[in-house]
């Protein structure tokens, strides 16, 4: 048996399925679920989520969010949560390059708040799509 994943947004189930092994952003870093983890309860970080299902590696950005692992199933409750497959690559590279100037250009707390919240989404839907691009 492998795990069962259930992905879930606000708006609608976003991705339920089968999968080998899992790559979480966690708040305190990456974080792999294979076959028989100990049960946990994580937050989830702005970042790229990777799915191995018996076929493949499936790229998923997640804008946070938590996830409980029990018994090889894996629910995620996402704030939001988008497909590789759906970015545009030329558009998430361009919005990545402008938030990473408005971070580095950020004055007073506010705007270096919401700055980073920017980068971070910006950085999450890049790296999505550079895995299925292979890094173009």
């Amino acid at each position: 048996m492998s795990l069962q994943i259930s992905i879930l947004t606000p708006e609608r189930p976003f991705w339920n399925g089968q999968a080998e092994e899992i790559i979480l952003p966690t708040e305190t870093g990456e974080m792999g679920v294979l076959k028989n983890h100990a049960p946990i309860i994580t937050g989830l970080d702005v970042g790229a989520m990777l799915i191995r299902t018996k076929e493949q590696w499936n790229s998923v950005a997640v804008m946070g969010g938590f996830a409980v692992v029990k018994r090889n199933q894996i629910t995620i409750l996402a704030n939001e949560a988008e497909a590789a497959e759906t970015i545009d690559a030329d558009e998430a590279k361009n919005a990545f390059e402008i938030a990473k100037q408005n971070l580095e250009t950020a004055e007073g707390v506010k705007q270096k708040v919401e700055a980073n919240f920017a980068f971070k989404r910006a950085k999450a839907r890049f790296q999505v799509v550079k895995v299925v691009s292979g890094g173009r």
